[in-house]
């Protein structure tokens, strides 16, 4: 495998050299991602897929009272879905995110996780736009990234628009079998400027963590101390597609896999960024490799506009590092503000 690596921002290598075959394009329909007044019109009016699968009609079966034809519109929705699935009859867009999938599998296999082992408290969810884009960017932390994974269900199943966050990952999720194909059709891509800033001026809600492997793979004694956030590659995307910068602070997720140590030659054999030891991994085998379950908070904190300005803003570097700088300190500072508020790791 070959090691490890984050595209920065400020690449501008073509993202048509580096986009990674897809075989689930092959039967499904591929769309192409809408544009500004397109996204606009359907955040406006979200639609819960799991819903219209409730609302099918079971082909004219009698009713036996609203939990039987609960049960039959359940049933008629869940064999309708296996039939499209079979046959291909469903879309991905041309990055191979597949929506109806997310929504009705993978988000139902996270919400038990998400809901009843972390018990994930949101905050803040109002402060992403109800409609066009906008960047989130979040401290990243917990040695593998369920933080992303979570951060991703907050925004489906808390904002009022239903809205779809679109996840920046590195390119080590993208050679490893089976994570690629789930990445991809739950929205996530290649972190690097060109995919950020299409879906941006597609009016997609798209996340982004900076610290990159630094964080995620942090000791544990530097818990909830931002590493460095790049050369603000981040701001200068947000600039050119004109949309809000979100910060959003995670707390919980450092203490889910205590990183007291680092394996590198077995990294390097691997083509990993790190190893990564615990108290529970990899002494205790497959059962080190649960995560503890902490009790996590999501805050996603006062967007910070950009339209306001000029084009050639991205040109100026101390433009750039002082947003960069701003981003950061409001999510370190609103990190700082949420540890003093919890009563305990676990509770």
């Amino acid at each position: 495998m070959a090691d490890a690596k984050v595209i920065p921002f400020d690449d501008d290598r073509s993202r048509a050299r580096r986009r990674p075959g897809r075989t689930d394009g092959e039967s499904a329909a591929v769309r192409a991602l809408p544009g500004p007044q397109q996204a606009a019109q359907r955040a406006s009016g979200p639609g819960d897929v799991r819903q219209d699968a409730e609302e099918t009609p079971a082909g004219g079966a009698a009713s036996g009272g609203p939990e039987a034809d609960g049960w039959e519109r359940r049933l008629a929705g869940g064999l309708s879905f296996l039939r499209r699935r079979i046959t291909g009859d469903y879309e991905v867009d041309e990055f191979g995110y597949d929506e109806e999938l997310t929504d009705q599998v993978l988000m139902s296999l996270l919400r038990p996780l998400y809901e009843k082992y972390f018990r994930v408290e949101v905050k803040g969810v109002e402060n992403i736009p109800s409609e066009g884009g906008a960047l989130i960017v979040a401290n990243h932390s917990g040695t593998l990234p369920l933080d992303g994974l979570m951060m991703q269900v907050a925004v489906h199943d808390h904002h009022p628009a239903g809205r779809h966050l679109r996840l920046l990952a590195a390119d080590l999720v993208f050679v490893l079998p089976v994570v690629n194909e789930l990445a991809r059709k739950a929205g996530h891509t290649l972190a690097c400027a060109e995919d950020a800033e299409r879906l941006l001026r597609a009016g997609e809600i798209v996340g982004v963590m900076p610290e990159g492997f630094k964080g995620i793979g942090k000791p544990f004694g530097e818990r909830y101390k931002l590493q460095r956030f790049g050369r603000g590659g981040f701001v200068s995307t947000a600039l050119r597609a004109g949309v809000p910068i979100v910060p959003c602070s995670i707390v919980g997720a450092e203490e889910i896999y205590p990183m007291v140590g680092n394996a590198k030659t077995l990294a390097r054999l691997l083509g990993f960024p790190y190893f990564p030891l615990t108290p529970t991994f990899p002494w205790l085998g497959p059962l080190g490799a649960l995560p503890l379950p902490t009790k996590w908070t999501i805050q996603f904190g006062e967007p910070i506009p950009t339209e306001s300005y000029a084009p050639e803003a991205v040109e100026d570097p101390m433009l750039m590092f002082n947003l960069t700088d701003q981003v950061r300190e409001q999510i370190q500072h609103t990190l700082y503000k949420l540890l003093v508020q919890r009563r305990s790791v676990f509770f």
